[in-house]
Protein backbone atom coordinates (compact mmCIF):
# COMPACT_ATOMS: atom_id res chain seq x y z
CA UNK A 1 0.00 0.00 0.00
CA UNK A 2 1.22 3.20 -0.73
CA UNK A 3 1.67 6.21 0.94
CA UNK A 4 -0.71 8.64 -1.10
CA UNK A 5 0.96 11.69 0.62
CA UNK A 6 4.22 10.81 -0.64
CA UNK A 7 4.68 11.39 -4.10
CA UNK A 8 8.44 10.83 -3.93
CA UNK A 9 7.98 7.27 -1.99
CA UNK A 10 5.38 6.33 -4.87
CA UNK A 11 7.34 7.22 -7.39
CA UNK A 12 10.31 5.37 -6.66
CA UNK A 13 7.73 2.18 -5.37
CA UNK A 14 9.34 2.52 -2.04
CA UNK A 15 7.05 1.85 0.90
CA UNK A 16 7.57 3.56 4.27
CA UNK A 17 9.80 0.82 5.84
CA UNK A 18 12.36 2.30 3.36
CA UNK A 19 12.32 -0.87 1.12
CA UNK A 20 10.81 -1.16 -2.28
CA UNK A 21 7.49 -2.64 -1.91
CA UNK A 22 7.07 -6.26 -2.86
CA UNK A 23 4.44 -8.17 -5.31
CA UNK A 24 2.53 -10.07 -4.08
CA UNK A 25 -0.01 -12.55 -5.72
CA UNK A 26 -3.78 -12.13 -5.55
CA UNK A 27 -4.86 -14.25 -2.06
CA UNK A 28 -5.76 -17.94 -3.92
CA UNK A 29 -9.08 -19.52 -2.36
CA UNK A 30 -8.13 -21.72 1.00
CA UNK A 31 -7.41 -25.45 -0.70
CA UNK A 32 -10.31 -27.61 -0.58
CA UNK A 33 -10.74 -30.50 1.84
CA UNK A 34 -9.82 -30.69 5.28
CA UNK A 35 -8.78 -27.65 6.63
CA UNK A 36 -6.12 -27.37 9.45
CA UNK A 37 -5.84 -24.05 10.70
CA UNK A 38 -2.49 -21.83 11.26
CA UNK A 39 -2.45 -20.86 14.75
CA UNK A 40 -0.54 -17.23 15.03
CA UNK A 41 -0.19 -15.24 18.57
CA UNK A 42 -0.52 -11.70 18.36
CA UNK A 43 1.92 -10.78 20.80
CA UNK A 44 3.50 -8.09 22.56
CA UNK A 45 3.99 -7.45 26.35
CA UNK A 46 3.32 -3.93 25.91
CA UNK A 47 0.16 -2.57 26.21
CA UNK A 48 -1.42 -0.35 23.68
CA UNK A 49 0.86 -1.27 20.98
CA UNK A 50 -2.41 -2.41 18.61
CA UNK A 51 -2.81 -5.88 19.12
CA UNK A 52 -6.33 -6.15 19.83
CA UNK A 53 -6.69 -3.81 16.83
CA UNK A 54 -4.37 -5.86 14.47
CA UNK A 55 -6.34 -9.04 15.76
CA UNK A 56 -9.47 -7.75 14.18
CA UNK A 57 -9.07 -6.24 11.37
CA UNK A 58 -6.05 -8.53 10.31
CA UNK A 59 -8.95 -11.51 11.02
CA UNK A 60 -11.67 -9.48 8.88
CA UNK A 61 -9.08 -9.01 6.08
CA UNK A 62 -8.34 -12.61 6.02
CA UNK A 63 -11.92 -13.59 5.66
CA UNK A 64 -12.35 -11.10 2.97
CA UNK A 65 -10.05 -13.48 0.92
CA UNK A 66 -12.16 -16.55 1.29
CA UNK A 67 -10.34 -17.87 5.02
CA UNK A 68 -12.41 -18.66 7.77
CA UNK A 69 -11.22 -17.16 10.68
CA UNK A 70 -11.34 -17.61 14.75
CA UNK A 71 -10.05 -15.09 16.97
CA UNK A 72 -9.42 -16.09 20.37
CA UNK A 73 -9.52 -13.52 23.27
CA UNK A 74 -6.12 -14.64 25.55
CA UNK A 75 -6.98 -11.27 27.56
CA UNK A 76 -8.27 -10.84 30.93
CA UNK A 77 -9.51 -7.30 29.59
CA UNK A 78 -11.66 -8.82 27.18
CA UNK A 79 -10.82 -5.78 24.43
CA UNK A 80 -11.49 -7.57 21.50
CA UNK A 81 -14.86 -9.12 22.51
CA UNK A 82 -15.97 -5.81 23.30
CA UNK A 83 -14.38 -4.46 19.64
CA UNK A 84 -16.72 -7.01 18.34
CA UNK A 85 -19.61 -6.22 20.23
CA UNK A 86 -19.80 -9.15 23.14
CA UNK A 87 -20.90 -8.08 26.42
CA UNK A 88 -18.06 -9.28 28.68
CA UNK A 89 -20.35 -8.58 31.85
CA UNK A 90 -23.09 -10.97 30.75
CA UNK A 91 -21.26 -14.33 29.17
CA UNK A 92 -21.96 -17.29 31.22
CA UNK A 93 -19.23 -19.14 29.42
CA UNK A 94 -15.80 -17.72 28.17
CA UNK A 95 -12.19 -19.35 27.08
CA UNK A 96 -11.75 -19.16 30.91
CA UNK A 97 -14.39 -22.49 31.50
CA UNK A 98 -12.78 -24.07 28.57
CA UNK A 99 -9.26 -23.89 30.11
CA UNK A 100 -9.92 -25.04 33.55
CA UNK A 101 -13.36 -26.01 33.01
CA UNK A 102 -14.31 -29.80 32.93
CA UNK A 103 -17.01 -31.05 30.69
CA UNK A 104 -17.46 -27.70 29.04
CA UNK A 105 -18.07 -27.89 24.90
CA UNK A 106 -16.31 -25.30 22.94
CA UNK A 107 -19.36 -24.98 20.74
CA UNK A 108 -21.17 -23.43 23.85
CA UNK A 109 -18.48 -21.14 24.13
CA UNK A 110 -17.56 -20.04 20.42
CA UNK A 111 -19.85 -16.82 19.47
CA UNK A 112 -20.14 -14.83 15.91
CA UNK A 113 -19.29 -11.95 15.38
CA UNK A 114 -20.72 -9.04 12.94
CA UNK A 115 -18.35 -10.21 10.13
CA UNK A 116 -19.94 -14.06 8.43
CA UNK A 117 -16.82 -16.12 8.02
CA UNK A 118 -15.35 -15.12 11.78
CA UNK A 119 -15.82 -16.24 15.01
CA UNK A 120 -14.64 -15.43 18.37
CA UNK A 121 -13.33 -17.56 21.62
CA UNK A 122 -14.53 -14.54 23.89
CA UNK A 123 -13.01 -13.62 27.30
CA UNK A 124 -13.77 -11.56 30.73
CA UNK A 125 -12.23 -10.67 33.73
CA UNK A 126 -12.93 -14.22 35.14
CA UNK A 127 -9.61 -15.03 32.73
CA UNK A 128 -7.34 -13.36 35.29
CA UNK A 129 -7.91 -16.21 37.71
CA UNK A 130 -6.19 -18.35 35.55
CA UNK A 131 -3.19 -17.23 35.54
CA UNK A 132 -3.00 -18.46 39.09
CA UNK A 133 -4.95 -21.54 38.95
CA UNK A 134 -2.49 -22.45 35.91
CA UNK A 135 0.07 -23.23 38.16
CA UNK A 136 -0.96 -26.35 39.68
CA UNK A 137 -1.91 -27.95 37.06
CA UNK A 138 -0.21 -30.57 35.10
CA UNK A 139 1.35 -29.88 32.03
CA UNK A 140 0.11 -26.30 32.42
CA UNK A 141 1.60 -24.40 29.34
CA UNK A 142 -0.23 -26.62 26.94
CA UNK A 143 -3.85 -26.09 28.58
CA UNK A 144 -4.74 -23.85 25.50
CA UNK A 145 -3.16 -26.06 23.00
CA UNK A 146 -5.60 -28.76 23.85
CA UNK A 147 -8.05 -26.48 23.23
CA UNK A 148 -7.17 -25.32 19.94
CA UNK A 149 -6.06 -28.44 18.70
CA UNK A 150 -9.96 -29.94 18.71
CA UNK A 151 -10.71 -26.68 16.28
CA UNK A 152 -7.95 -26.64 13.82
CA UNK A 153 -10.07 -28.62 11.09
CA UNK A 154 -13.26 -25.84 11.47
CA UNK A 155 -10.86 -22.81 10.57
CA UNK A 156 -8.03 -21.57 7.93
CA UNK A 157 -6.28 -19.02 10.29
CA UNK A 158 -6.95 -18.72 14.10
CA UNK A 159 -5.63 -16.00 16.16
CA UNK A 160 -4.89 -15.29 19.75
CA UNK A 161 -4.51 -11.67 21.14
CA UNK A 162 -2.15 -12.33 23.95
CA UNK A 163 -2.49 -10.38 27.01
CA UNK A 164 -0.15 -7.62 27.45
CA UNK A 165 2.06 -9.53 29.48
CA UNK A 166 5.03 -12.63 29.49
CA UNK A 167 3.13 -14.56 31.84
CA UNK A 168 1.56 -17.65 31.65
CA UNK A 169 -1.39 -17.09 29.56
CA UNK A 170 1.03 -15.76 26.67
CA UNK A 171 3.42 -18.53 27.38
CA UNK A 172 0.27 -20.83 26.52
CA UNK A 173 -0.47 -18.98 23.53
CA UNK A 174 3.09 -19.73 22.16
CA UNK A 175 3.20 -23.21 22.80
CA UNK A 176 -0.18 -23.64 21.06
CA UNK A 177 0.65 -20.91 17.90
CA UNK A 178 2.67 -22.30 14.70
CA UNK A 179 4.09 -18.77 14.72
CA UNK A 180 4.28 -14.94 16.15
CA UNK A 181 3.58 -12.03 14.83
CA UNK A 182 4.49 -8.83 16.90
CA UNK A 183 2.76 -5.65 16.48
CA UNK A 184 4.99 -2.94 17.46
CA UNK A 185 4.29 0.89 18.29
CA UNK A 186 6.03 2.95 15.77
CA UNK A 187 7.30 4.70 19.12
CA UNK A 188 10.56 4.65 21.32
CA UNK A 189 9.37 2.84 24.54
CA UNK A 190 7.72 0.26 22.55
CA UNK A 191 11.34 -0.94 21.04
CA UNK A 192 12.68 -1.48 24.53
CA UNK A 193 10.76 -5.08 25.24
CA UNK A 194 11.33 -6.02 21.90
CA UNK A 195 14.51 -7.77 22.75
CA UNK A 196 12.79 -9.55 26.10
CA UNK A 197 10.00 -10.45 23.74
CA UNK A 198 12.52 -12.27 21.28
CA UNK A 199 14.05 -14.18 24.51
CA UNK A 200 11.24 -15.39 25.46
CA UNK A 201 10.21 -16.79 21.97
CA UNK A 202 13.35 -18.38 21.61
CA UNK A 203 13.02 -20.01 25.55
CA UNK A 204 9.32 -21.50 23.75
CA UNK A 205 10.55 -22.52 20.73
CA UNK A 206 13.87 -24.74 22.65
CA UNK A 207 11.71 -25.96 25.77
CA UNK A 208 8.26 -26.51 24.47
CA UNK A 209 7.33 -25.76 20.90
CA UNK A 210 10.04 -26.42 18.48
CA UNK A 211 7.72 -25.20 15.45
CA UNK A 212 7.11 -21.94 16.52
CA UNK A 213 8.41 -19.12 13.90
CA UNK A 214 8.07 -15.44 13.75
CA UNK A 215 6.00 -14.45 10.81
CA UNK A 216 7.12 -10.81 11.31
CA UNK A 217 7.07 -7.43 13.07
CA UNK A 218 3.95 -4.44 12.13
CA UNK A 219 4.61 -1.08 12.63
CA UNK A 220 1.48 0.24 14.55
CA UNK A 221 -0.12 3.72 14.96
CA UNK A 222 2.36 4.90 12.57
CA UNK A 223 2.62 9.06 11.87
CA UNK A 224 4.88 9.16 8.83
CA UNK A 225 4.38 13.06 9.75
CA UNK A 226 7.08 12.75 13.16
CA UNK A 227 10.59 12.45 12.53
CA UNK A 228 10.44 9.76 15.80
CA UNK A 229 8.43 7.62 14.15
CA UNK A 230 10.21 7.66 11.46
CA UNK A 231 13.45 6.79 13.00
CA UNK A 232 11.80 4.34 15.03
CA UNK A 233 10.54 2.19 12.32
CA UNK A 234 13.94 2.76 10.58
CA UNK A 235 15.14 1.20 13.58
CA UNK A 236 13.35 -1.59 14.03
CA UNK A 237 13.76 -2.38 9.95
CA UNK A 238 17.45 -2.28 10.65
CA UNK A 239 17.04 -4.41 13.93
CA UNK A 240 15.02 -7.01 11.96
CA UNK A 241 15.51 -6.68 8.01
CA UNK A 242 13.22 -8.97 6.74
CA UNK A 243 11.20 -10.06 9.34
CA UNK A 244 9.38 -6.62 9.57
CA UNK A 245 6.33 -6.29 7.23
CA UNK A 246 6.17 -4.41 4.31
CA UNK A 247 2.52 -3.05 5.68
CA UNK A 248 2.68 -0.06 8.03
CA UNK A 249 -0.90 0.74 9.93
CA UNK A 250 -1.21 4.55 10.31
CA UNK A 251 -2.53 5.91 12.77
CA UNK A 252 -6.46 7.20 12.09
CA UNK A 253 -9.48 8.26 14.13
CA UNK A 254 -11.38 5.64 12.15
CA UNK A 255 -9.66 2.99 14.60
CA UNK A 256 -11.60 4.60 18.16
CA UNK A 257 -14.64 4.45 16.04
CA UNK A 258 -14.52 1.11 14.72
CA UNK A 259 -14.68 -0.11 18.77
CA UNK A 260 -17.76 1.98 19.35
CA UNK A 261 -19.03 0.13 16.52
CA UNK A 262 -18.01 -2.92 17.43
CA UNK A 263 -16.90 -4.62 13.89
CA UNK A 264 -13.82 -4.30 11.99
CA UNK A 265 -12.67 -1.09 9.43
CA UNK A 266 -12.75 -3.41 6.99
CA UNK A 267 -16.76 -3.03 7.08
CA UNK A 268 -17.28 0.19 9.00
CA UNK A 269 -15.00 2.35 6.82
CA UNK A 270 -13.80 0.24 3.70
CA UNK A 271 -12.34 2.53 1.46
CA UNK A 272 -10.65 3.93 4.15
CA UNK A 273 -6.73 3.68 3.87
CA UNK A 274 -6.54 1.45 7.63
CA UNK A 275 -8.95 -0.89 5.90
CA UNK A 276 -6.34 -1.28 2.45
CA UNK A 277 -3.33 -1.02 5.13
CA UNK A 278 -4.94 -4.35 6.92
CA UNK A 279 -6.03 -6.11 3.62
CA UNK A 280 -2.36 -5.34 2.67
CA UNK A 281 -1.16 -6.91 5.97
CA UNK A 282 -3.06 -9.84 5.11
CA UNK A 283 -1.98 -10.80 1.82
CA UNK A 284 1.46 -10.48 3.00
CA UNK A 285 0.65 -12.62 6.06
CA UNK A 286 -0.76 -15.48 3.33
CA UNK A 287 2.57 -14.62 0.84
CA UNK A 288 4.85 -15.45 4.09
CA UNK A 289 2.64 -18.78 5.45
CA UNK A 290 2.84 -20.04 1.23
CA UNK A 291 -1.46 -19.86 1.87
Amino acid sequence: MFDPDDSVAEAQDIGPTGRPWPVLPEPAPPAPGRKRAEIIAMCNQKGGVGKTTTTINLGAALVETGRKVLLVDLDPQGSLSVGLGVNPHTLELSIYNLLLGKGVDVDDVIAGSPVEGMDILPSNIDLSAAEIQLVSEVARELTLSRVLESLRDRYDVILVDCAPSLGLLTVNALTAADSVVIPLECEFFALRGVALLTDTIAKVQDRLNPRLKVLGLVGTMYDSRTLHAREVLQTVVDAFGDQVFHSVIRRTVKFPETTVAGEPITTYASSSPGAAAYRSLAREVLARLGA
